[in-house]
C-alpha cells in the first residue's frame, strides 16, 4: 500500500459496501445492524433501509469503553447508545466509517456484550486505513488506503444525506 491523500467518492464506496453485505448475509433472518457514532451510525441507518431489514439499527457511542478514556476524558458530544433489539443470538454487523487502530472496534464489541451474547459479530467499514494496533479485521470493506499518522479521515453527511470525506493533516 502506498500513502494516499485522496479517496474515491463516499457514495460509490457505500454502494460497494452494500453490495458486499447483500451478497453474503442479506438472507440471515437474525441479522441486525449497529453503527458506531457518528459516521458508522449514518451508514447503519442507510444499510437497514437498503437491505430491507424490519427492525431499526442500533447505535453505539464507545466513549466510556475506550482504553484511553482516563487519559483523554469524555468527548464533548457523547450520545446515548441505543440497541433496540435482543442482542442474544443475533448476527450483528458492526459498522464504522473508517477502520484504523482497531481500538474503537474493540470498545464497541465490549459494549455489545454488555447487552447480551450475539451469535456472531461482523465488521463493516467504508475505508480501512491500516495502522492496526489490535488484531481486528473488517469482514466487509469498500476501500483500503494508507494515510500518514497525522492525518484524520472523517466521513461527513450533508443535510440531504449525501456522504463525503474530509481529510485533515494535523
Amino acid at each position: 500500500m502506498t500513502s494516499s491523500t485522496q479517496l474515491p467518492d463516499a457514495e460509490t464506496l457505500y454502494q460497494q459496501l452494500l453490495a458486499q453485505i447483500k451478497a453474503r448475509v442479506a438472507t440471515d433472518e437474525h441479522l441486525a445492524i449497529v453503527g458506531i457514532y457518528s459516521g458508522g451510525a449514518w451508514l447503519a441507518e442507510r444499510l437497514v433501509s437498503d437491505l430491507g431489514l424490519k427492525g431499526k439499527p442500533g447505535f453505539i457511542d464507545v466513549s466510556f469503553y475506550r482504553d484511553d478514556y482516563a487519559a483523554k476524558g469524555l468527548h464533548a458530544e457523547v450520545k446515548p447508545s441505543q440497541i433496540p433489539f435482543d442482542v442474544d443470538g443475533a448476527s450483528i454487523i458492526l459498522v464504522d466509517d473508517v477502520l484504523y487502530t482497531g481500538r474503537t472496534t474493540r470498545a464497541a464489541i465490549n459494549e455489545l456484550f454488555d447487552y447480551g451474547r450475539p451469535a456472531k459479530i461482523m465488521l463493516a467499514a467504508l475505508v480501512d486505513r491500516g495502522g492496526r494496533e489490535l488484531p481486528i479485521a473488517a469482514d466487509f470493506v469498500a476501500h483500503t488506503a494508507e494515510f500518514e499518522k497525522n492525518c484524520s479521515v472523517n466521513l461527513q453527511r450533508a443535510d440531504g444525506g449525501q456522504l463525503s470525506f474530509s481529510i485533515d493533516h494535523a
